[in-house]
């Protein structure tokens, strides 16, 4: 397994959900980390006690695609390297195709779909460079199958699963390694509208952040390409 020490972590969307929890999981852990958002007053404050050498924050909006470019340039300046890359910012959308919504399908494609792949092409280069380079694309079961009608979140997801193995074979022969995590329900503000199952049933954040810590340690002859995760019997999986 690969040791954290002096290696750097990039994860975007990490005030909140499951980014917070890979964040806090991956310091705990000893890599430094360089943490992307639209909403720095809260990354600052969720790190307020953490070892200041080991924590950068900068501006990340999926929308934006000059703040991806200024935040992998700051956390090079910053560190020296990118060793990981965790693309977890993400949203939610209920549109289906009896209500089809121009605009917010624009919105979620930008950041489900368009920002994790700027953010990999401005990173590779670093990934590349370090050997052993990581991405991990948090992107969901509704991915691998639909069992609802919201359209946008599903072709995102789907599209997301896609993204990560045009990751993997672009740089593989030069260590990087990419893995689409597909969680099914999980307990944060965007399952917090949902009835489907009961909140404490769900796949918590803490636990699929060990899975992102686990992904991330591997070596480069060990590498998962799909991690599937539910809460509940699958039976089209």
């Amino acid at each position: 397994m690969l040791a954290p020490t002096k290696r750097v972590i990039l994860i975007s969307g990490a005030n909140r959900g499951i980014g917070r929890a890979v964040a806090q999981a991956l310091y705990e852990q000893g890599y430094a980390l360089s943490l992307g958002g639209r909403d720095l007053a809260s990354l600052k404050a969720m790190s307020a006690d953490w070892d200041e050498t080991r924590i950068h924050i900068a501006r990340y909006d999926a929308q934006d695609w000059a703040t991806h470019r200024a935040w992998t340039d700051a956390a090079v300046a910053r560190f020296g390297r990118i060793d990981g890359l965790v693309n977890n910012a993400g949203m939610h959308s209920a549109i289906t195709l009896r209500a089809p919504d121009e605009a917010v399908l624009d919105a979620i494609w930008a950041v489900n779909c368009k920002g994790p792949l700027s953010l990999i092409h401005c990173a590779l280069p670093h990934l590349e460079a370090s050997g052993a380079g990581r991405i991990v694309n948090i992107a969901s079961m509704s991915g691998k199958r639909v069992r609802n009608d919201a359209v946008a979140y599903n072709m995102t997801k789907h599209a997301m699963v896609a993204l990560t193995h045009a990751a993997r074979r672009i740089s593989w022969d030069k260590g990087v390694r990419a893995t689409a995590l597909c969680p099914s329900f999980v307990p944060t503000d965007m399952t917090a509208a949902s009835n489907a199952m009961n909140r404490q049933d769900m796949t918590q954040p803490g636990d699929l952040a060990q899975l992102v810590a686990t992904v991330l340690a591997l070596p480069n002859n060990a590498s998962v390409a799909e991690l599937l995760v539910n809460c509940r019997l699958e039976d089209t999986l």
